[in-house]
């Protein structure tokens, strides 16, 4: 398992008021509005979120930021401290209250929401002194929680066709929380309360999976606005939790999506991706990625290590309509616990190359449209958006020379994929009044038009 860990409260922050009925907000599925991508800054510290919601994320049109924690966590450089938290103060490694702050605020000018990681299920392990002063030890984190408000299990979790031994046992010896206790989830709501106080629009709640769901919306229940909701629930066959049992507290990320998506494009089975939505969440209820920290490190999916294959399975992803998309953007590593660049260098800024953003401007101008004129042959696959848009993707090793039917209005459209529609140049394509296009599409590359972006 990875090492992850729970969510915590702002000092200064009122609770909410004693709720103790289910929750009386609907829980909202697929982010609310018109821009539903969004862009996952790993590990980036909140004064440079900010500046990207300002250069790269509101021109580009993401609809949302994810962020990691913030919370105060255990000293140390790897990128897991960030899921230790020793208090629920605003006190790590990527800035305090102040940068917080100042970054959603940014993000908002941009047109930019914000979603925060929040860890809740567990506290850190060991002992010492936390990023903000904290003096703790396991299960006693002073001014916050002591041993009982801890689950009794105090072993690691071993068993997880064992619903008990999944939600009350540890995640690699992190002290569990029992959110079953009111005094917790009262302490856990109130930081939350905290986070939306300050703007924040959304909540990723880390490691749902090792929390009963009733106990989650019990949380929500005390929160005054709990607002939008993505639930981590890593699906394993034969398990004892599954996603399907979070979707009514709001969107679930759906893990099988980017096995499915390293199988389709390294195995050479496109084609295969026409049914990418079976086996899986309801597409209103999903929150799709390529990958994530956890997924990039063990292997179970593509990362940027993959170069133009990796672009290339984003690009479906934002170009097909199942789910909300989320790209990842993180830093290069060679040492798996490696925690983030201490400078500017090292970043990937996936979520600001052209190839990436091209595609969130093509999700924003199709909407809803459905699939058409689907078509795949050997390595590549290619489809329409119901005259709103078409994507060609070819995974293989040698350019693809073809006529394609688009769906697309006659006109003469920008390659979204490899240029900026205000500065085309030659990356463009014509198609005819039959809404048929010839196209080259590169080895590992995308030709990608849309009806906002005629040159």
């Amino acid at each position: 398992m990875n090492k992850r860990l729970t969510g915590a409260t702002l000092a200064g922050v009122v609770a909410a008021g004693g709720l103790t009925a289910l929750a009386p907000w609907p829980s909202q599925a697929t982010p609310p509005g018109e821009k539903t991508v969004t862009a996952t800054l790993f590990e980036r510290p909140y004064t440079s979120v900010g500046k990207e919601c300002t250069d790269t994320l509101g021109p580009a049109g993401y609809g949302y930021v994810e962020v990691s924690p913030a919370t105060e966590h255990i000293e140390g450089g790897q990128w897991w401290t960030s899921y230790q938290p020793v208090s629920y103060k605003i006190a790590g490694r990527l800035g305090d209250a102040d940068a917080f702050k100042g970054m959603v605020d940014a993000c908002h000018k941009a047109g930019v929401k914000v979603i925060a990681d929040a860890v809740i299920n567990h506290m850190a392990a060991g002992s010492g002194t936390g990023t903000g002063g904290t003096k703790y030890s396991k299960y006693d984190y002073p001014g916050l929680y002591g041993d009982g408000d801890f689950h009794g299990c105090r072993k690691d979790i071993s068993d997880y066709t064992n619903r008990e031994n999944v939600q009350t046992c540890e995640l690699v010896s992190l002290s569990d929380l029992d959110t079953g206790s009111d005094k917790v989830r009262s302490a856990i709501a109130d930081y939350l309360d905290g986070l939306r106080g300050m703007g924040v629009d959304g909540l990723r709640i880390d490691a749902a999976k090792h929390m009963a769901a009733s106990d989650i919306e019990a949380v929500k229940a005390k929160m005054a606005d709990p607002g939008f909701w993505v639930s981590e629930v890593i699906y394993g066959g034969g398990e004892a939790v599954q996603p399907e049992e979070y979707t009514g507290l709001g969107d679930v990320d759906e893990f099988r999506y980017g096995t499915h998506l390293k199988s389709a494009f390294q195995g050479g089975d496109v084609g295969g991706l026409q049914k990418i939505a079976e086996g899986k969440l309801d597409g209103g209820k999903a929150r799709t990625h390529v990958d994530n920290w956890d997924t990039e490190r063990n292997g179970s999916t593509l990362s940027y290590k993959d170069g133009d294959l990796y672009k290339l399975a984003n690009a479906f992803m934002l170009a097909h309509p199942y789910g909300s998309p989320n790209v990842f953007s993180g830093y290069e590593w060679s040492e798996k616990d490696a925690g983030p660049p201490s400078g500017g260098e090292g970043w990937t800024d996936m979520h600001a190359q052209q190839a990436i953003t091209g595609m969130v401007a093509f999700r924003n101008t199709v909407g809803n449209a459905e699939v058409t004129d689907w078509w795949s042959q050997g390595s590549a696959l290619a489809f329409g958006r119901s005259g709103k848009g078409f994507v060609a993707l070819n995974a293989g090793d040698g350019e693809l020379k073809q006529t394609f039917s688009t769906s697309l209005p006659a006109g003469t459209y920008c390659n979204v994929a490899k240029a900026k529609p205000d500065d085309c140049g030659g990356d463009t394509v014509t198609v005819g009044d039959d809404g048929k296009a010839e196209a080259t599409v590169p080895a590992k590359g995308v030709v990608a038009l849309h009806v906002g972006a005629k040159s």
